[in-house]
């Protein structure tokens, strides 16, 4: 099997990190977090985006759309 070495090598070292703190999520998660707050860089956030409705929720939603489809039948 075809191994990359890039990927590898992003493995071992989130390996390591996560050796530090004997691999408790929430000790790595506020270490990111407090490097990503030190960090020099800008960061960026968005406003949430809209959810869209999906098509069977319209369809629930329209019951004369449903009884037009049917009658069509």
């Amino acid at each position: 099997m075809w191994e990359d070495v890039i990927v590898e090598e992003v493995r071992q070292a989130r390996t390591r990190h996560a050796e530090q703190f004997n691999f408790d999520l929430w000790a790595i998660f506020h270490d990111l977090k407090r490097q990503e707050n030190a960090g020099q860089r800008q960061l960026v956030t968005f406003p949430p985006r809209k959810r869209r409705r999906s098509r069977a929720l319209t369809k629930v939603k329209q019951p004369h759309v449903l009884q037009s489809s049917q009658a069509a039948t």
